[in-house]
């Protein structure tokens, strides 16, 4: 069963914790999918991840079609393919329950900054919970 980890943000700071979730599951050997909204956020995570954290490094591609993703550990993309088989999927942003499936783990964000994206969350978390999603919320 997929299990589904909500990370609560008070800031519009999720770049960085895409940085560490993806360190996190890097470093205890797992592949991580990350996706984000479009081209641009695409770019711009993948540039983040190189200057994010003094010292740290991620190994990561971007997967914009051009390169071959299948040996990194960490992916960002913009669609919903799965092209190294991850297990880990980090949710830049929402995905469809039938992708989400595919995964052993699952994280979302609570983004409680702003109201609309609060509300998002919320009615997502509802559409896990009513799929038979295992959730945690932290």
């Amino acid at each position: 069963m997929t299990h589904v980890r909500y990370v609560k943000l008070y800031k519009a700071e999720k770049a960085r914790h895409l940085c560490e979730l993806a360190e996190e599951f890097m470093l205890a050997g797992r592949r991580v999918l990350i996706i984000v909204q479009d081209e641009n956020q695409g770019v711009t995570l993948d540039r983040f991840m190189w200057t994010w954290k003094k010292g740290a490094f991620i190994p990561h591609a971007y997967d914009n079609g051009a390169v071959d993703c299948l040996d990194e550990p960490v992916v960002i993309g913009t669609s919903e393919r799965n092209p190294s088989g991850a297990r880990i999927l980090i949710m830049g942003k929402p995905c469809g329950l039938a992708f989400a499936r595919q995964f052993d783990e699952v994280i979302d964000f609570a983004e409680l900054y702003d109201q609309t994206l609060a509300e998002e969350s919320r009615r997502r978390y509802a559409e896990f919970r009513g799929a038979g999603f295992e959730l945690d919320v932290r």
